[in-house]
């Protein structure tokens, strides 16, 4: 039985026309992005700075691997963190928890020394794999299936993530590039504390959405709680076992060799979970057939995000070593065309919002929006390709070349995200949302880890060469989903 608070959450309309529990959810989620992509935007510009400058020195193949291990796993994380939510703290609680270790990771960023940095990074993977699958989670929630506000609530809600990505790059990284990395850092820190003071006072908008609901059968819930000490105890033994081991020197925990061991995990945990999802016992014919659109919505997924988060490795590389960055006599922080896509954002969602509405039955189909989504990410890289080839005879090309990028990434972003997050509520069984929320994200983290790699081939390759194989692949995975499109709705029930 629904309580009658919920509904009353789900009647209202006083958000622009969506239930008010949508603002809090919109402001929690544009600070967390306020603190993630502020960190982003200098991540790797601080891994490669030489030390003298306050950066750690590294070389762009170790800087590039570690910043997609790190992106990779802040998405990764979201699968267990759909699952405890689910199983032990419900949503509510989950997004709580995870703002508090996010926060403290950033801090952590603020003390120098490699153990703080490393202990920061973690921190902050554990923290966002709470929050990010959960918040969204909740978004869906609070609004009834069928209701067609959602998809436009959606993308109000992804303009919250835009916003706290434009003033990030803007803040943390004028103050990281201009006086100090690490206090860039800290601000994107005390970004994700105002973030959590919000959510707890706007609490009150979301009736009981998101709140833990216990098993009826109280073994099940006690075989839950025993589940989850066994799995966290297996997962210290492990980090103790492979500490003891590098520490011994009986094998060197290199960053290379994480990013490999990622690489194959990544490949056998989407493997395992959608043969279960989609062969396993107790499922039913149509969630078998639902898990199995999610799946092709899934390889599009991480397809559409390893281009698209080259924004924060090679092309973020690209803006400060081949990039005229002087406007009118200013020399602006290479970060700071992290805040480019997000413009583009804000100004044109409340335009898809309007225009799937707007079209009706004529809207197109969640899948066709995929296959628009991989289009305009390919085509954003090949309009880099002559750019880096001017740039390889050694002059700094104009911004409008990345600006001109930015814009088509745009565009296909719209047409990807928010409706994946939407597809994903619509798709997912009710008794594994957060779960399936999860699998989304990690659809984004095997992206991001796709995207760390080949960031990390900056130097290797020519990058003209690098940036065309991306387009190619981008442009190719268009093709084949439009060929995809009608199997794809079969399944989905369309």
């Amino acid at each position: 039985m629904i309580d009658p608070s919920l509904e009353a959450v789900r009647e209202d309309r006083s958000f622009f026309g969506h239930p008010r529990g949508l603002a809090t959810l919109f402001f929690t989620e544009m600070w967390e992005r306020f603190s993630y992509y502020g960190m982003r935007a200098l991540l790797i510009l601080f891994m490669t700075a030489p030390t003298g400058s306050g950066g750690l020195g590294f070389p762009v193949f170790k800087a590039g691997l570690i910043y997609g291990l790190y992106t990779a796993m802040v998405y990764l994380v979201g699968l267990p963190g759909g699952w405890i939510a689910d199983k032990l703290t419900g949503q509510r609680r989950a997004v709580l928890y995870g703002g508090i270790l996010i926060s403290a990771g950033e801090f952590c960023l603020v003390a120098p020394g490699l153990a703080w940095f490393y202990t920061g990074l973690v921190l902050l993977v554990l923290g966002t794999g709470l929050l990010k699958p959960n918040v969204s989670t909740i978004v869906g929630q609070i609004y009834r299936q069928g209701d067609q506000r959602r998809d436009s609530g959606f993308s109000i809600f992804y303009m919250g993530i835009n916003i706290g990505a434009l003033i990030s790059p803007l803040a943390c990284g004028w103050v990281g590039e201009t006086i100090s990395w690490r206090l860039g850092f800290g601000l994107a820190g005390v970004g994700m504390v105002a973030g959590l003071i919000q959510y707890m006072l706007g609490g009150k908008y979301l009736g009981t959405a998101g709140n833990y609901q216990p098993p009826e059968n109280v073994k099940e819930g006690q075989r839950q709680k025993r589940l989850a000490a066994y799995g966290l105890g297996a997962v210290v033994a492990v980090l103790v076992l492979l500490g003891a081991l590098s520490a011994t020197g009986t094998i060197a925990l290199t960053p290379r060799l994480i990013s490999d061991a990622l690489g194959v995990v990544l490949v056998f945990l989407s493997a395992g979970m959608f043969s279960w999802m989609i062969f396993g016992p107790g499922w039913t014919t149509d969630e078998r057939k639902r898990s199995a659109a999610i799946l092709v919505l899934f390889l599009a997924s991480a397809l559409f995000w390893s281009a698209f988060e080259q924004a924060g490795g090679s092309l973020n590389l690209f803006a400060e070593r081949s990039t005229n960055r002087v406007l009118f006599g200013f020399h602006y922080p290479a970060s700071w065309f992290q805040f480019v896509q997000p413009v583009f954002v804000i100004s044109l969602a409340p335009v898809y919002a309007w225009l799937w509405i707007a079209l009706g039955k004529r809207e197109p189909s969640t899948p066709t929006k995929f296959a628009l989504g991989l289009l305009f990410v390919g085509l954003s890289f090949a309009l880099m390709v002559p750019a880096a080839q001017l740039s390889s005879t050694g002059a700094l090309v104009s911004g409008w070349w990345l600006t001109g990028t930015y814009l088509l990434q745009t565009l296909g972003e719209l047409c990807l995200s928010p409706v994946g997050l939407s597809a994903m509520t619509k798709l997912a069984p009710e008794r594994l949302a957060g779960m399936t929320m999860g699998m989304w994200f990690v659809s984004v983290g095997v992206g991001n880890y796709m995207a760390g790699r080949l960031t990390s081939l900056y130097e290797s390759l020519p990058v003209a060469t690098l940036f065309g194989i991306v387009a190619a692949f981008g442009i190719v995975a268009a093709v084949v989903m439009g060929m995809l499109v009608r199997p794809t709705k079969r399944l989905m029930g369309q």
